[in-house]
């Protein structure tokens, strides 16, 4: 493979990423109401996505991701997403460089 390929492969995908997330918008933006259900579903996606990326590291991981999951479930407790996120990604990273 190739230079140009693998910049070919890179710009395509990211057309297609773009494409999916504008489709969504401008699909979204035709509607004056949405369903509340539909709401409902598209508030649970960016948790949804968070778990798909921390279930697999969890179920096939050490004692290091296990304490990284135990301090973003304790962020949890007190803040948002956002604090669970970074509780977890910086608790990791410094164990995993400590360990």
């Amino acid at each position: 493979m190739t230079v140009t390929t693998t910049l070919w492969i890179i710009i395509a995908g990211g057309v297609v990423t773009y494409l999916t997330r504008i489709g969504g918008h401008l699909l979204l933006s035709r509607f004056h109401r949405i369903h509340p259900r539909i709401e409902a579903g598209l508030d649970a996606v960016p948790a949804a996505v968070l778990t798909t990326l921390v279930a697999p590291a969890a179920a096939g991981g050490g004692l290091v991701e296990w304490a990284a999951l135990g301090i973003a479930v304790l962020a949890a407790l007190r803040g948002g997403l956002t604090a669970t996120f970074f509780a977890g990604a910086v608790t990791l990273i410094l164990l995993r460089n400590l360990v």
